[in-house]
C-alpha cells in the first residue's frame, strides 16, 4: 500500500507542472486557434485537483489557499468587465474591443487576449473553490477548516 501511495505522488509531483505549462499553452495559444480562457482554467484546476486527491485537501490548501482562489475569481471577474467598460470609456461599445488600440486588428487581438485571461482566472479559482467546498462537505468540516488540516 505504501509503495503505491509513494509512486503517485512522485508521479504526481511530475505531472503537475506539465499540466500547468499546458494550461499556459492553451490560454495564450486560444486567441490564435482551439482553447481559451475557459478550457485554460479547467486545466488549470485540473492540476491543482490532482494534487489535492493525491496529498490531500489540507496539504494542497497550503499550496493553494482559500484567499489565493477568491482573488483569483474576483481578478477575473475584474478584467472581464473592466475590459468592457474600458471599451466604453474610449468611445466603443461595450467589449468592442477595435477602440483598444490604434488599429481595430490590434484592439481585437488584446480584447481577446484581456477578457480570455479574465475567464480563464475565473474559471480555475471557481473549480478549485469548489473542489475544496466538495472536500471539505465530505469529511465534515467548514472549507476554511480544511486550510489548516492536516492529512
Amino acid at each position: 500500500m505504501m509503495v503505491e501511495k509513494t509512486v503517485l505522488r512522485v508521479i504526481t509531483k511530475l505531472v503537475v507542472p506539465v499540466i500547468i505549462l499546458n494550461a499556459f499553452y492553451v490560454q495564450f495559444h486560444g486567441d490564435f486557434g482551439p482553447g481559451g480562457g475557459f478550457q485554460a482554467g479547467v486545466i488549470f484546476a485540473a492540476a491543482f485537483i490532482v494534487y489535492g486527491l493525491i496529498f490531500g485537501t489540507g496539504i494542497a490548501r497550503r499550496v493553494i489557499p482559500a484567499v489565493a482562489t477568491r482573488v483569483l475569481l474576483s481578478l477575473g471577474v475584474l478584467l472581464f468587465g473592466g475590459t468592457g467598460i474600458a471599451t466604453m470609456l474610449m468611445g466603443g461599445e461595450f467589449l468592442n474591443y477595435s477602440v483598444l488600440a490604434h488599429n481595430p486588428l490590434h484592439g481585437q487581438h488584446w480584447g481577446i487576449f484581456a477578457v480570455e485571461l479574465g475567464v480563464g482566472m475565473t474559471v480555475a479559482g471557481a473549480m478549485v473553490s469548489i473542489f475544496f467546498t466538495f472536500a471539505s462537505h465530505v469529511k465534515g468540516e467548514t472549507p476554511d477548516d480544511a486550510s489548516s488540516a492536516e492529512d
